[in-house]
């Protein structure tokens, strides 16, 4: 209980001196690719009491991209905590101060009726929307870049289940700069703070050759201070896999702020052998495919970078 009222206290007071330097309420906005967009408005009274708004935020889709309402509370407990400056333990005392507002219906308080989960990506989303809110820094990546590949599965031409396996990673990105600082460069932050598997111990369990992984430079929003770059990977199959990518911020650039330059959007290729099988040609995909590959043809992500902060002088 202790625990409790003290990071109740803390958000109090950090949201007090919020109230004291900011017009109420505070507001901000964000899409997915498909043009659902993401609203919050922040409302905070002079006790350090908070309504977190989400109306305006687009409706539930067809898809699993629907997120369970716990996404978001997730969501506004990590930000809060990160903009505070003091190192208190995750606990519900953190959300005693916030009323939490999520129209039913909507992509992130959807019904029992359609499908979830996209929470690497509207976790990500919704964090990126709160910290515009507070104007604390500019875009991350925004995307967890979840990427896969295997075999087994359903046959498309039997309709048979055959066995097999499967193996999935998340790709950093750029981190957004900040009022005194550099974003970081291809990792993963926020919500999907994930390493990934070492090159060698891939290649060893599963039939790829990692071709490269690598920062991608110049992807970064350029400003007083840059944000981070993104990432490339290239896997190529040795035998034939089905592979899989699931991300976003393919359309909407990761914002800057304060001045600063967006980042650069990602991108994501496919390298498949022509007819003659004599080259590799590239083919352009959406943020969310999936494919089978041959042997020796490749999967390219190209994951995106931060947003810049300030005018670059």
């Amino acid at each position: 209980n202790a625990i409790q009222r003290n990071s109740e206290t803390a958000v109090r007071e950090y949201l007090k001196s919020v109230s004291q330097t900011r017009t109420m309420p505070l507001t901000a906005s964000d899409h997915f690719d498909d043009g659902t967009v993401i609203k919050v408005s922040i409302s905070i009274d002079e006790a350090g009491g908070a309504v977190f708004d989400f109306t305006g935020t687009g409706p539930q889709m067809w898809g699993n991209y629907n997120c369970p309402i716990s996404i978001t509370h997730s969501a506004v407990i990590y930000s809060v905590r990160c903009l505070l400056d003091a190192d208190i333990p995750l606990n519900d005392g953190c959300l005693s101060p916030i009323d939490i507002r999520i129209p039913k219906g909507s992509v992130l308080r959807p019904s029992a009726s359609v499908a979830i989960c996209g929470s690497t990506l509207a976790s990500q989303r919704v964090i990126d929307t709160i910290l515009r809110a507070f104007e604390s820094c500019a875009a991350f990546s925004g995307c967890a870049n979840s990427f896969g590949w295997g075999m087994g599965g359903r046959n498309p031409a039997t309709g048979i289940i055959e066995p097999g396996w499967n193996y999935g990673e998340t790709v950093g990105g750029g981190c957004g700069a900040g009022p005194g600082w550099h974003g970081e460069h291809a990792i993963q932050a926020h919500s999907t703070n994930t390493k990934i598997t070492d090159a060698e111990v891939v290649e060893k369990r599963t039939p790829v050759i990692i071709r490269k992984h690598a920062i991608n430079p110049n992807t970064g929003g350029d400003g007083e201070y840059r944000g981070g770059n993104g990432a490339v990977r290239e896997i190529e199959a040795r035998i034939p896999l089905k592979f899989s990518i699931l991300s976003d911020r393919r359309v909407f650039s990761p914002y800057g702020m304060n001045g600063g330059q967006p980042g650069s959007v990602g991108k994501n290729y496919a390298f498949k052998w022509n007819e003659e099988k004599t080259a590799l040609e590239r083919l352009s995909l959406t943020g969310k495919a999936a494919l089978a590959l041959q042997a020796g043809e490749i999967m390219q992500i190209n994951s995106p970078g931060g947003g810049g902060w300030g005018v670059h002088t």
